[in-house]
């Protein structure tokens, strides 16, 4: 992916959000906005925090893990160490949760405020090292405008 691309996604990621500072809608549409654009990926979507445990929200791709402990798997450890955390091949993880054998790569990008932990933005791949440094920028862009939205609703 490219700079341009990502600028792009941003700008649309932007126009999809303006207006709207509802947590559930805005995921729901970064998702699928994710799921179209995004070449080789087979999952996109939010895991929130809840009670604990992540807890998943709106997505794109096959079913998914419901619930995921803080500090387990690629998932539970962006939020617990609030890093994104970028794996090239997810089955030489020793804590990888298995939702989708299929998957091979993942990237997530916590989402949090200076004083609240919200969850994890989640995109896997069905290829080996799908993701790099200019991929890991841009979705954090676009989870930074996620939460520029969340914001707007007083959170």
């Amino acid at each position: 992916m490219t700079d341009d691309f990502y600028d792009s996604l941003a700008s649309e990621a932007r126009a999809l959000l303006e207006g709207e500072s509802d947590a559930i809608a805005n995921a729901a549409n970064l998702s699928a906005l994710l799921y179209q654009r995004l070449p080789e990926i087979n999952w996109a979507g939010f895991y929130f925090l809840r009670d604990g445990e992540l807890v998943v929200g709106p997505f794109n791709g096959k079913p998914a893990c419901t619930r995921i402990t803080l500090g387990q798997g690629v998932c539970g450890t962006a939020i617990a160490t609030r890093q994104t955390q970028r794996v090239a091949d997810v089955h030489k993880i020793d804590n990888h949760i298995v939702c989708d054998a299929d998957s091979r790569s993942e990237i997530v990008v916590p989402l949090f405020t200076e004083t609240q932990d919200l969850g994890v933005l989640d995109i896997d791949s069905p290829l080996t090292n799908r993701f790099d440094a200019m991929d890991q920028n841009g979705l954090e862009r676009i989870a930074a405008i996620y939460l520029d939205a969340y914001t707007r609703r007083g959170q």
